[in-house]
Parts: structure tokens; C-alpha cells; sequence
């Protein structure tokens, strides 16, 4: 039999950090589902829903994940995942909007509005201040069929409207 936890990892970045996180994960017999990693600031968050072998406890994946190289101190958690492992329709990605421009308080609920009132559904979203003081918001969205012109055009306005440069990506489905 196998469990099902959410491991989250918060720490400062490097490079090799993911390497040697999955290689850990694998040695435990961990099968990772959905992954994240993301650079936050110079701080590093790596998040798995991550299928495990019933003999493994949560205990054992944190002192496994301790024992790497700067992650004495880390933030780590390993929780029970009661939710299903496979995304239902409204996971699966139709449009990625790129959003590109000044920063201003609200921006992203502004434009996260725009999808409700399109009963789209944000599937990811990564926002990221630039050096040069630009800020660029990537969504990943599912957005309904029947919604999709008009939501696009919306989202494209309203950017527009903030004085912000905005992309549309269709992906063809699969």
C-alpha cells in the first residue's frame, strides 16, 4: 500500500537544490505527482504531492530532507494529501496570458477578477518583480470554451487599461 503527502520545502536558493531534493524523495520510494519549484526572492520553495510507500513515515522524509547540504534549518513539512492526486477538467490549461509592466498595488486581483467573471480557472500563476523595477505575472488558466474570446479580450484590456503589455497563448488540446 502507498499514502499520499504534500512535502514542502522553504529554503534559500542554490543550484543542485532540486537534484538533490527528488534524489532523496526517490531513495525513500517516493513517486512525485504534481511539483513545484519556484525561486522566491533569494529564497527557494519546492512543493510535491508525493506517492509514498506505507513503511515511510513523514518523520522519515524530514530528517532524510535534513541531511541535505543547507537543509539543516530549512522549513520542511510533510502532511497528509486528502485531495484527489489527478486534476479534473478545470486543471487542464487552454490559455497563458503574460502580463508586463509597473508594479502597482492590486495588479494581480485586478486581473484574477477578470477570470472569475469568466468562470475560468487560474490554473498556475508566477509573478516576479524585475531588476529594472518591471513586474511580469504568468497565468496558466482553463478557461470554458464558450467563455474564451471574451475572456482573453477582457484580460487583454483591462491590462491594457493599467498601461501593461499583454500576450495570449492558446495550447491546443491535447
Amino acid at each position: 500500500m502507498a499514502h499520499n503527502v504534500l512535502v514542502t520545502v522553504f529554503c534559500p536558493d542554490r543550484t543542485g537544490l532540486v537534484a538533490e531534493i527528488t534524489a532523496a524523495l526517490f531513495d525513500l520510494g517516493a513517486n512525485l505527482g504534481d511539483t513545484n519549484f519556484a525561486m522566491l526572492g533569494s529564497g527557494a520553495e519546492f512543493t510535491s504531492v508525493c506517492e509514498l510507500p506505507d513503511v515511510v513515515t513523514a518523520k522519515q522524509v524530514i530528517n532524510d530532507l535534513r541531511a541535505i547540504r543547507d537543509l539543516s534549518t530549512a522549513q520542511i513539512s510533510v502532511i497528509p494529501f486528502t485531495f484527489e492526486t489527478v486534476h479534473g477538467p478545470t486543471g487542464k490549461i487552454t490559455h497563458r496570458f503574460t502580463v508586463r509592466g509597473g508594479d502597482s498595488p492590486g495588479l494581480i486581483a485586478r486581473l484574477c477578477e477578470v477570470f472569475v467573471e469568466y468562470k475560468a480557472n487560474i490554473v498556475r500563476l508566477a509573478a516576479e518583480k524585475q531588476a529594472d523595477g518591471d513586474y511580469t505575472i504568468r497565468f496558466s488558466v482553463w478557461i470554458p470554451e464558450e467563455n474564451t474570446d471574451s475572456c482573453a479580450a477582457t484580460v487583454r484590456n483591462t491590462a491594457e487599461g493599467l498601461q501593461l503589455a499583454c500576450d495570449v497563448e492558446t495550447i491546443a488540446p491535447n
